[in-house]
């Protein structure tokens, strides 16, 4: 097995975007949705499935400047902190963040129809669903695309790594819970499956609703209240990853 597709996005929400490396922390991938859109007056970290104008944002960030596109305009600045600290609850716990101070908010206020800012999590990993790392494989998307008759982008499931199976069994990835991958110098532990919402329906390019990719997969891979496919995992080995590093399970299961 070897890793075929890397991605992250340094803005949450945005643009899921494609990178020959990465570097892994404890934490997660560096600069991975290290910035969020925030609406202060609902204390709400805006999320995907609710503001799909989001994805076709693409963010950079390097070298201490934030470029975002949004609309098909550019615009890039030192993202300077206000002073104003904020903690908000996402997905059940507290995320302490930064608001900046730049041309982004105005912007995004005007993309989304409603008064936001940005800001920047002070913890790695701060607006991250569940453990930092999701992974899909080559096996689970052959299936799905066979399912619904064509290509499936693998932008569609945002994962920070997609691994080549070759002619492994659909889902193999499912077998792998508990158990260590090494992927080039890092090393994960893999936990369970990952359950999708409507994001997937949402084009990755341009934000545009408008598949019926979450209720095919429905359609074979319900479990319980959930549609799942790839699985999570944590970082026990920081280290640099790769395109085409060889990704190995280790042998003996976590108890």
């Amino acid at each position: 097995m070897q890793i075929r597709d890397i991605g992250i996005s340094p803005l949450k929400g945005g643009r899921h975007q494609p990178r020959q490396s990465v570097q892994l922390g404890h934490d997660g991938a560096a600069g991975d949705r290290d910035f969020a859109v925030v609406d202060l007056h609902t204390g709400q970290i805006l999320k995907t499935v609710e503001n799909a104008a989001l994805v076709g944002c693409e963010a950079d960030w390097a070298a201490g400047v934030l470029s975002v596109e949004i609309d098909g305009r550019r615009f890039s600045a030192v993202p300077e902190p206000t002073g104003q600290q904020i903690e908000l609850e996402y997905w059940g716990r507290g995320t302490p963040m930064q608001v900046v101070d730049g041309p982004w908010a105005s912007e995004f206020s005007r993309l989304l129809g409603r008064s936001v800012v940005l800001a920047r999590s002070l913890v790695t990993g701060g607006v991250v669903y569940a453990d930092p790392i999701t992974i899909s494989t080559t096996s689970s998307l052959d299936r799905l695309a066979d399912k619904v008759g064509g290509a499936v982008d693998t932008r569609r499931f945002r994962s920070t790594f997609t691994i080549d199976t070759g002619d492994a069994d659909a889902h193999i990835e499912d077998s792998w819970a508990g158990r260590e991958l090494v992927v080039g110098g890092a090393r994960l532990l893999i936990k369970g499956g990952i359950p999708r919402c409507a994001v997937i329906d949402i084009d990755p390019q341009t934000g545009v609703r408008g598949t019926h990719l979450l209720k095919s997969l429905g359609g074979y891979r319900l479990k319980g209240n959930d549609i799942m496919f790839g699985v999570y995992a944590s970082v026990i080995q920081p280290g640099a990853v790769s395109v085409g590093d060889e990704a190995r399970l280790v042998d003996e299961p976590h108890d």
